[in-house]
């Protein structure tokens, strides 16, 4: 009797999309279906194993690079496979979401690589999900071009010589996708997102030379790295494609994957393209995993943790020498600010900021970095131009005089710089505001001139609970003040009051701000931390 033929894939509670069926052949939810039978199980255990690793953190306040991989680090000999033409320049990337309009600008910024992002900068609907696919595949056979009718603009790319090459972003393991089940389980949306991509794109991009390219977000160890190999090795064998085509670069945006860089391109070797030094989630699992520490390791308010910081630059520099030292591209932080339409000022003060931020960047031997803006990407490719001149990295510089120890990574208070109540503010400000646009679907939001991401509530929910916990004191008009829920609390009815006078009584009402209110109070004030916001927020999110 022959074997039962494997349960197909299910579209739970969606509703149908236009043109969603190019999306969801038969095939490609086979080929998914297939990556979640043979690797859901080992993502489940990794998680666990997070959970684990974060508990030994809380008892012994410390981070030690792997005694058990040391022969790996120690080992001078092995690269990571040689650079595609695609991927040998990369002086300039730009990020953002995958919407139709976002997708054409993208491509026509004149950055190098666009990081197409169904993660931190992607609120995960259903509509989002499978349009944002839509949109890539429809960019690849040049079929993108529209006119938005609300303004009459029409969009069009550029010849292809002129257009950025794209790497895509997947969500993160810890992230299910409620609408594609198997047998009653969800999928993980990180093999949703490369499975969907890979099925449809990998063999075109392959024909216009360059080839199925991916970020890697909130890896935590080399086991991870690990997983995310076996499944490119498996996704190439069975379509068909050369071993070594998928391209991976890693964000190094957890503490735990700062000390396992060495070993996160050891796993990907015949696939890793490079790593990447990933600023506002770095920041958030530093708070995460230390969060019981101690004074040690109270951050103080984001925006004075630049990475000029002691711990900061001993992370980003550890990063420049082991991609160079393993021949692989290191890429530097974001710059998030957004030009102001209405104050010359503040963009020429910002323009410094950012120049001066990618000339840093440049001279420590990083081969490129990311902007948020398209207004930005002359700015930072002036500052790569300057370092690089023709050649299309300086992956030949080998920073052999950084030297960092493990406690180095974690030396917190060697910043001078203490958390301030106009930090706790600004923390409830924008966590507020970014959390209601992402309960609508947005996922990238301007926020008093600065592109935030998820990266962004996580930061801000994060100090509000460590310094709450932590019994942080701030000088706040001539007066001591304490961190506490009470203070909190009254901080986000104050903003969701000045919200309502901001927008008017009927946007407010239209809004999530009620629900957007609630859940970060929810997230920053429970003893029982989670893991990551968007979790709760998931269960919120509609569509």
């Amino acid at each position: 009797m022959s074997a039962p033929a494997p349960s197909p894939l299910a579209v739970v509670d969606a509703e149908p999309l236009p043109r969603q069926d190019e999306v969801l052949t038969e095939a490609a939810l086979a080929f998914v279906a297939e990556l979640h039978r043979r690797f859901t199980p080992r993502r489940d255990e990794l998680l666990a194993r997070r959970a684990e690793r974060r508990a030994e953190i809380a008892r012994t306040s410390s981070l030690d690079f792997l005694p058990e991989t040391a022969a790996i680090r120690e080992d001078d000999s092995w690269r990571v496979a040689p650079s595609p033409a695609a991927l040998d320049d990369r002086r300039v990337e730009i990020t953002g979401p995958t919407d139709r309009k976002m997708t054409i600008n993208a491509l026509n910024s004149g950055a190098r690589i666009w990081l197409a992002d169904f993660e931190d900068a992607t609120a995960p609907t259903w509509e989002n999900v499978i349009l944002g696919q839509l949109n890539l595949s429809d960019a690849y056979h040049r079929r993108i071009d529209f006119t938005d009718p609300r303004s009459g603009k029409s969009y069009a790319l550029k010849d292809a010589g002129e257009l950025a090459t794209v790497v895509m972003r997947p969500r993160g393991w810890h992230l299910a996708e409620r609408h594609l089940q198997l047998d009653g389980e969800q999928v993980p949306g990180a093999l949703v997102d490369f499975g969907l991509y890979f099925f449809h794109n990998a063999k075109r991009l392959i024909e216009l030379g360059k080839g199925p390219y991916f970020y890697l977000p909130k890896t935590e160890s080399h086991l991870e790295a690990r997983l995310w190999n076996d499944v490119f090795v498996f996704a190439q064998d069975c379509l068909g494609i050369e071993q070594g085509t998928v391209r991976a670069t890693v964000l190094i945006e957890t503490i735990t994957a700062a000390y396992e860089m060495d070993e996160i391109l050891y796993e990907l070797r015949d696939h890793a393209s490079g790593l990447n030094a990933g600023r506002w989630d770095y920041l958030f699992s530093i708070v995460k995993n230390f969060r019981d520490g101690g004074a040690k390791f109270v951050l103080p308010d984001r925006n004075a943790v630049t990475m000029t910081a002691p711990f900061m630059r001993a992370y980003t520099e550890l990063l420049v020498r082991t991609c160079h030292k393993r021949g692989a591209h290191a890429i530097g932080g974001m710059a998030a600010f957004i030009p102001s339409r209405h104050d010359a000022e503040v963009n020429k003060v910002a323009f410094e900021k950012v120049k001066a931020d990618k000339d840093r960047e440049a001279h420590d031997g990083f081969d490129g970095s990311w902007v948020a803006h398209p207004d930005l990407v002359p700015i930072a490719m002036a500052s790569f131009d300057a370092v690089l001149g023709d050649r299309p990295n300086q992956k030949d510089r080998l920073r052999e005089d950084v030297s960092v120890a493990a406690g180095d990574l974690i030396a917190i208070d060697s910043l001078d710089a203490r958390p301030t109540y106009e930090g706790l503010r600004n923390a409830v400000q924008v966590g507020i505001r970014y959390i209601e646009a992402w309960l609508r679907g947005m996922g990238a939001v301007a926020i008093f001139n600065l592109m935030e991401d998820a990266a962004t509530a996580e930061i801000s929910r994060s100090q509000i609970w460590q310094w709450i916990n932590a019994g942080v004191e701030f000088e706040h008009d001539g007066h001591t003040v304490r961190a506490t829920p009470e203070l909190a609390r009254a901080l986000a009815a104050g903003e969701l009051a000045a919200i309502r006078a901001e927008i008017g009584e009927e946007a407010f009402t239209a809004g999530r701000w009620q629900q957007a209110h609630d859940l970060l109070l929810t997230v920053a004030l429970d003893d029982d931390y989670a893991d990551f916001l968007t979790l709760p927020a998931y269960e919120r999110l509609r569509g």
